[in-house]
């Protein structure tokens, strides 16, 4: 028989174990070795089919664990390499959300584990299901300070539903199984396997009679009780003011069509939190928008903040009334009524108590629909026409008050222009996707939902810098045939730039927007409002980001005045291959945020 611990030497060391071609390589010298695992008879291979199993076609990982990634395309299962830890589990996390189903990253002990922690925890915070596998140190060598060894089950159990290490190839695809229905049960999340590069090359054991596919979300569907439904219903259907919240669990749970029904039948009005938009078609005459933390003027609903305070019965759908979305909790009225459908019941009165539909959103809106459908909605047709008309006055006072600071020529060059020439653009089955801080904001407030389920991706979970890039990227794998544009801001970008040989190299066309003000634009403004001032980290020396674009491969180009925005996203939109747009914007445009108002002077 051979010898476990030298294989893995072999395999961790990058030797070409498939080969055995290597100097020196002790597969080579072991024919027993090398024929198990020329022909993929190793647990390596089981790992790799209990993954295919749960619908798994693609990795994001670098080259440990080799053993797994030399067996996984004889799984059908390809590898999409990152160039950092950090971006490739927010690769796995944007590839989820479109694709909805478990994204995965694979990573090496040590350092690069330790990389995957936040975006596990963008990950965890957000809902999306992301299994991580990582390879520890050979099992001959734990706890005797192995190279680059490190204690990865406290390392992820903040970060992770479900952590655990394979140590028995006969409780391997029970593990897997586990790790996946963690991942997309309940409220979805990611999960962590761990392996020792050892046990990869042992020799399979007998094949498990396991057949499930656990790999989608979500994994099992409950509704709400129906006398609880019931209830809903009544108080929807005689509220004076009712409104629909949407999250991102409308998302999640691929409620959005029944929640355009529960808008269209009801009579209600409906309006998105940051990660729900749109889970509704915001040129319905019902939809008012975004709400949250910038109803400033120059939002689109800043006029609507009346209608949402008055709200006598507020629908929360799949929300976790965090900060943002509620403007630091003062958007409601004290008076108002809650009612709460969400898949995980701790939500549920976090921060407003309600009445309590817990379960899965699309089965519960169905119920909630069916329900409202028996009750006397005279009330709710007789509002709709004054709801329609307000809405509608509200986004037209909207479009009136941005008009001119969306149409500037010359430069420095307001983001506000850009958007608005993005949005003419903007096919109903694209994807747009923007990093954390102002970039978010910006695609939120000025692109139009134009049909039900069109997706936005942003990192609102921990809202990290840096993500925007390789959220897109992953949205792009998970949805070749959909246009993807992704907006940033020279700050985070700053996080990712490594992956623009990512995106050559994976032939990626993605239409990336680089809003370049030279300055950390939120915190920038957010300490001069604070203090008067703002400290050095904030200020940034010019970077050539087109220049840095074309060093990898992909075409960039920069755009100094408004008037040239548009050919350069022609130009963008129209190619098969990616491009960068750099914009170099006006470092004191900054988005309609509640708390920045009356603090700067206004550019409309």
């Amino acid at each position: 028989m051979y010898t476990t611990a030298r294989v893995a030497s072999a395999l961790a060391d990058g030797s070409p174990a498939r080969t055995g071609k290597a100097s020196g390589n002790v597969i080579a010298e072991d024919p027993e070795m090398l024929e198990t695992v020329q022909r993929n008879e190793t647990v390596a291979m089981c790992l790799a089919t209990a993954f295919a199993r749960h619908g798994v076609t693609v990795t994001f990982g670098q080259s440990l664990p080799s053993a797994f990634h030399l067996a996984a395309p004889h799984a059908g299962i390809e590898q999409k390499a990152y160039r950092q830890e950090n971006t490739g589990g927010a690769m796995a996390d944007g590839y989820a959300r479109i694709s909805h189903k478990v994204g995965v990253v694979t990573g090496q002990n040590g350092p690069a584990a330790t990389l995957l922690v936040a975006p596990l925890a963008e990950a965890l915070k957000a809902s999306v299901p992301v299994t991580a596998l990582v390879q520890e140190v050979q099992r001959n060598g734990m706890d005797k300070n192995a190279f680059q060894e490190f204690d990865h089950l406290k390392l992820f159990d903040g970060v992770a539903k479900f952590v655990r290490r394979i140590d028995r190839a006969d409780r391997l695809e029970d593990l897997v199984d586990m790790a996946f229905t963690a991942a997309t049960s309940g409220r979805p999340g990611p999960a962590v396997l761990l392996v020792s590069p050892d046990l990869l090359i042992e020799r399979a054991p007998d094949p498990s009679p396991r057949r499930a596919n656990l790999g989608t979300f979500p994994l099992d569907r409950t509704a709400a009780a129906p006398s609880l439904v019931d209830d809903a219903a009544e108080l929807l259907a005689t509220a004076k003011c009712p409104l629909v919240v949407a999250g991102g669990g409308v998302h999640l749970s691929d409620a959005a069509t029944e929640l355009a029904t529960l808008q269209e039948s009801a009579h209600l009005p409906v309006a998105t939190t940051n990660m729900g938009k749109g889970s509704v078609d915001e040129t319905h005459p019902l939809s008012l928008g975004c709400i949250g933390n910038y109803m400033a003027v120059g939002s689109r609903t800043h006029k609507l903040r009346p209608l949402v305070e008055r709200a006598d019965v507020v629908l929360l759908v799949g929300s976790r009334t965090n900060q943002n979305g509620t403007d630091t909790w003062t958007l409601f009225s004290t008076s108002a009524r809650f009612i709460h459908i969400d898949v995980d019941p701790i939500e549920i009165g976090r921060n407003y108590e309600a009445l309590r539909l817990v379960g899965d959103a699309k089965l519960t809106l169905a119920a909630l629909a069916a329900a409202l459908g028996r009750c006397d909605l005279t009330a709710r047709q007789k509002a709709r026409a004054g709801l329609e008309s307000e809405i509608k006055e509200g986004v037209g006072d909207w479009r009136r008050t941005v008009a001119e600071v969306s149409a500037r020529d010359g430069g420095p060059i307001r983001p506000e222009r850009v958007m608005a020439e993005l949005d003419q653009r903007m096919r109903p089955t694209d994807i747009a996707v923007a990093d954390a801080s102002y970039s978010s904001i910006w695609i939120n407030n000025y692109l139009t939902a134009r049909r039900v389920g069109q997706r936005f991706l942003t990192p609102r979970g921990l809202a990290g810098l840096g993500w925007g890039l390789p959220l897109a990227m992953g949205a792009k794998i998970a949805a070749p045939d959909s246009r993807v544009i992704c907006l940033v801001g020279d700050g985070g970008f700053a996080h990712s730039w490594a992956e623009l040989e990512t995106v050559r190299r994976l032939r990626l066309p993605i239409t990336i927007i680089v809003l370049n003000n030279g300055i950390l634009g939120f915190q920038t403004h957010a300490e001069d409002m604070k203090f008067g001032q703002h400290t050095n980290a904030c200020d940034f020396e010019p970077v050539d980001h087109a220049g840095i674009a074309r060093c990898c491969g992909v075409h960039g180009v920069r755009v100094e005045t408004g008037d040239a925005v548009a050919t350069a996203l022609d130009e963008a939109l129209a190619s098969d291959e990616a491009m960068l747009i750099e914009v170099m914007t006006d470092p004191t445009a900054k988005p309609p945020i509640t708390v920045f108002a009356g603090h700067f002077s206004e550019p409309y």
